[in-house]
């Protein structure tokens, strides 16, 4: 048993070993990365399958470059699916010296148009036990990595924010949760399950969440006793972060603040002990 053991350690760390890694080059300060640029080059990751319950999900790992271990961060999409934009970000954070693992929650589909969007969004919603199957898997492939410190942090993007606080409230231990404009509840039994900082990027108008919405979870936050990031931002729409490039203008100044809040944000909680 001891011999077999030793032979699947083996095994796993020579696959870790052959794996398509991401050059480390952390940005500085006031530098957005060019995934939310649109000016990424080609992916460096790779595709893995890490759901048995699924095997039609296919997620998307990005790993750092170089020797030691790596705190990862768990990236869960937008209601259009696990998109080259989304992989695009998760080279972007292996190059900050995480271990990205973005999730796949639709099987393997993505949509083109916001009715195929929506179709998705609903399928799933109704089964959230599938959800956070789905998501605990992930972390379980993490956590069977050798070149993983331990610590992970959930990120996501308008249904994937949503789906990220869900997560902090009932799935598999983490480190950290990062939510853009997603949805949000304000209910303190569901959120006293919550049991690390919150980050938090909004924007002021959106018709989707609304302030009062932002208002009410930040209260309710503060009443748990649970500590957090939250800033909205003004003149910017929803999605702005991840799409810079669709309106550069307006949305690069506060796409540079939520970034570096971001990457403050990981530090502490991934890196420095939370």
């Amino acid at each position: 048993m001891h011999l077999r053991l030793m032979i699947a350690l083996g095994l796993l760390a020579l696959a870790i070993s052959l794996e398509a890694t991401v050059p480390r080059a952390p940005l500085a300060n006031g530098t957005l990365p060019a995934a939310v640029l649109g000016t990424a080059g080609p992916l460096q990751g790779e595709a893995l399958a890490y759901d048995p319950d699924d095997p039609k999900a296919s997620g998307y790992l990005a790993v750092p470059q170089g020797e030691g271990q790596f705190p990862a961060v768990l990236l869960i999409h937008e209601w259009n699916g696990l998109v080259p934009r989304i992989k695009e970000t998760a080279d972007a954070f292996a190059a900050e010296g995480y271990i990205a693992l973005a999730a796949d929650l639709y099987s393997g589909r993505t949509g083109n148009n916001p009715e195929e969007n929506m179709a998705l969004v609903r399928e799933t919603l109704a089964r959230p036990d599938r959800i956070i199957g789905n998501l605990n898997a992930a972390v379980k492939a993490l956590r069977s990595r050798p070149d993983f410190t331990g610590k992970v942090a959930t990120i996501g993007w308008c249904y994937g924010g949503g789906v990220a606080l869900s997560y902090a409230m009932g799935g598999e231990h983490h480190d950290g949760t990062a939510i853009f404009y997603g949805r949000l509840l304000d209910d303190p039994e569901q959120m006293k399950h919550i049991n690390h900082e919150i980050y938090g990027t909004f924007v002021s108008e959106d018709p989707g969440i609304p302030m009062d919405m932002v208002d009410r979870f930040v209260q309710t936050l503060k009443t748990l006793g649970i500590r957090n990031d939250i800033h909205v931002y003004d003149e910017v729409s929803h999605g702005f972060w991840l799409y810079v490039d669709r309106n550069p203008e307006k949305a690069t100044e506060p796409a540079v603040d939520a970034w570096d809040r971001l990457r403050a944000y990981l530090r502490r909680t991934l890196q420095t002990g939370g």
